[in-house]
């Protein structure tokens, strides 16, 4: 029964509305994943103006299964999103892109097994495509055909481990699934239990690594991670504790080793209620950003040249609970998605100081949870 209402929904979520997009070099596509609330049609595919910052919505594809999390093929050629989901529509869908239109036209769906998938991502070589189950602690892995579609599993670990202490804590809850840049190893951070799983990959499946986990301060919550452009340094949002950890990475292993631990990144005069969401570090490995929740702001921090980071300031986010956010990997703009107040907010970025100054240009889409570019 559970197969039948899955393919069902696999009917349901396949529309797509196109609306043809302007070429121009002074554009970037971006996608946008979103919770299927107030009105949401799905994921949108949006068109940033680069000389005024404005952005448009220019198609979306329908789907109320809440594909929130999104990530792009290499080929630039396919999208895949998860259906952040219970039951048999919890899993993960792959579209075609339309070249021209930036347009996705639904290729096929996959069980991903673990209630609430939460984020998803890609080797380099387009072959495997990695999720994290929140509400499961389910880590799963499928592999990737040469249309771009989908495979079924070919790994599921369902992890173990709780903190009393902590009720968000309870069980496992695997959050991120990161490859490394080198695409030979891929971190799955687990909320549940303050651990960060590692795999090597690049075979039939991954493989547990010879240090196969890291642990950090007991009720820290690891959600996210970047890690820098050299492949020597990790960081890794710790949710509950509103902090960043620091490891060094052995770019021939791939094993982490915790060098700094609890890096705050609230003001020192914050008592309210916070949790941390995503990371990003720029293209020069010199600032890192992470989006507060409850603070409602980016935190700006700059790297050392132990790879520590450093706070150096603060930068609201224009709206309310923000998620994921965007990176221009050109250095030159920062979106954020704030979830509860249904708005992208587009900032300007200084690449030498690391700050962020408001365009005051914003779009409103209903419950943006995370934006990658498209191209």
């Amino acid at each position: 029964m559970k197969y039948i209402l899955f393919f069902v929904s696999l009917l349901a979520i396949g529309t797509v509305s196109r609306v043809q997009a302007q070429s121009t070099s002074a554009a970037d596509r971006l996608y946008v994943g979103t919770y299927s609330r107030r009105g949401s049609e799905g994921i949108y595919v949006v068109q940033l103006d680069r000389k005024t910052g404005a952005l448009s919505i220019i198609g979306t594809a329908r789907n109320n299964e809440n594909p929130s999390f999104l990530a792009l093929h290499p080929s630039k050629k396919y999208l895949y999103a998860v259906n952040e989901a219970s039951g048999g529509t919890a899993g993960a869908n792959a579209y075609a892109i339309d070249k021209a239109t930036g347009t996705l036209q639904l290729l096929n769906q996959q069980v991903t097994d673990g209630a609430g998938p939460c984020y998803i991502s890609i080797d380099k070589a387009g072959k495997m495509a990695f999720v994290a189950a929140y509400g499961g602690g389910v880590f799963t892995a499928l592999p990737i055909g040469t249309d771009g579609k989908l495979g079924t599993l070919v790994e599921r670990v369902k992890y173990t481990g709780s903190n009393p202490a902590n009720s968000r804590q309870d069980g496992p809850h695997a959050h991120s699934a990161t490859v490394s840049p080198d695409s030979k190893q891929v971190y799955v951070a687990d909320l549940g239990n303050d651990r960060v799983y590692i795999y090597t990959i690049g075979g039939t499946k991954p493989e547990p690594n010879a240090t196969p986990f890291v642990t950090v301060k007991q009720g820290s919550g690891p959600r996210h991670m970047a890690i820098h452009p050299n492949g020597r340094f990790a960081y890794l949002v710790e949710e509950l504790t509103s902090s960043v950890a620091v490891f060094a990475r052995d770019p021939k292993t791939g094993s982490l080793t915790l060098i700094k631990d609890g890096i705050a990144t609230l003001p020192a005069d914050f008592k309210e209620q916070n949790t941390s969401a995503d990371i990003h570090i720029d293209a020069a490995g010199k600032y890192i950003y992470q989006s507060n929740r409850g603070h409602n702001a980016l935190a700006v921090l700059k790297v050392g040249s132990d790879g520590i980071p450093t706070l150096v300031g603060h930068v609201p986010t224009g709206g309310k609970t923000p998620r994921n956010f965007w990176l221009d990997p050109r250095g030159q703009f920062v979106i954020v998605a704030n979830q509860d107040t249904d708005n992208l907010v587009v900032f300007k970025r200084n690449a030498s100081t690391g700050m962020l100054t408001t365009t005051g240009q914003e779009l409103k889409i209903p419950a943006p949870v995370c934006v990658i570019s498209g191209q």
